[in-house]
């Protein structure tokens, strides 16, 4: 699995065009795009489709490869096959078929808007990209709103606009980024709140690959019935002292507090 340039062509790895020279077959998501990647470095390989469409047909080919002792090489147009693109089944299939799998690691849009963004970085979630229509996405982005994690997704020009807005509405006016182009010549990294993003002029029906960040949400105070929930469960595993440390320490709240509520739900039992 061999990760390939997102942009600038300079980022490709050694070791990424060690296994390009010398697998015996490689696989491309389109073969015009890696053709120009080849000839860049000055390789020639015999290539085969593999994406959504020609990925059932293709993969018998690839296991007979394998079988015949034969090496494998699997890249995307740009960044880490898998990653918002097809491999995951042929990686399967492969893996059960009792073959090893190597990644090839290097370049990723994902990771390069991250470190680009001035978000938290501790902790993130990539959601990929998100529904063409308003409803879906905004069904889709809730999924995510409780994660407390900087979300990472992938975003069109055309729908840019629409997104943010349906962004706003679930995360409300989180910090966030909106990142395009990377590594290419006209990089761009537009940072501010999700309201004030989504009015941006610049970022109207912007050209090019679109990252976008949003800042992870902000957690809130569990209430007393929230207290009480969890105190009842922890109670049928847990003494009233080990089910008050077990509740603040998931919900945030005083162990102290937690303990006498916990043995006045004993007594009234």
């Amino acid at each position: 699995m061999v990760a390939t340039p997102i942009g600038n062509l300079r980022d490709i790895t050694l070791r990424a065009l060690d296994v390009l020279s010398g697998c015996d077959l490689l696989l491309a998501e389109d073969t015009r795009v890696t053709g120009k990647l080849l000839a860049a470095y000055g390789l020639s390989k015999t290539m085969a489709r593999y994406d959504e469409h020609a990925a059932e047909r293709a993969r018998p080919r690839i296991m007979a490869a394998l079988e015949a002792g034969q090496s494998v090489a699997l890249v995307s147009d740009a960044g880490t096959p898998l990653v918002s693109d097809p491999g995951y089944r042929l990686v399967k299939e492969v893996v059960e078929a009792g073959y090893r799998v190597f990644p090839i690691p290097g370049p990723s849009a994902a990771l390069a808007a991250l470190t680009l963004a001035g978000l938290p970085t501790d902790r993130f979630l990539f959601g990929g990209f998100t529904p063409p229509k308003s409803a879906a996405r905004r069904t889709f982005l809730a999924e995510f709103a409780q994660a407390r994690a900087t979300l990472i997704f992938y975003e069109t020009g055309p729908r840019l606009r629409a997104s943010l807005e349906d962004m706003l509405v679930v995360f409300g006016p989180r910090q966030a980024a909106v990142t395009r182009e990377l590594t290419k010549l006209y990089e761009t990294a537009v940072r501010g709140t999700l309201d004030q993003l989504a009015v941006d002029p610049a970022l109207e029906e912007p050209k090019g690959e679109i990252v976008v960040l949003v800042g992870p949400g902000v957690a809130e105070a569990a209430s007393a019935a929230d207290a009480d929930l969890a105190l009842a469960d922890a109670l049928t595993r847990l003494a009233p002292g080990e089910a008050a440390s077990e509740v603040a320490k998931a919900l945030g709240l005083n162990r102290r507090d937690l303990y006498r509520r916990a043995l006045a739900l004993k007594d009234a039992e």
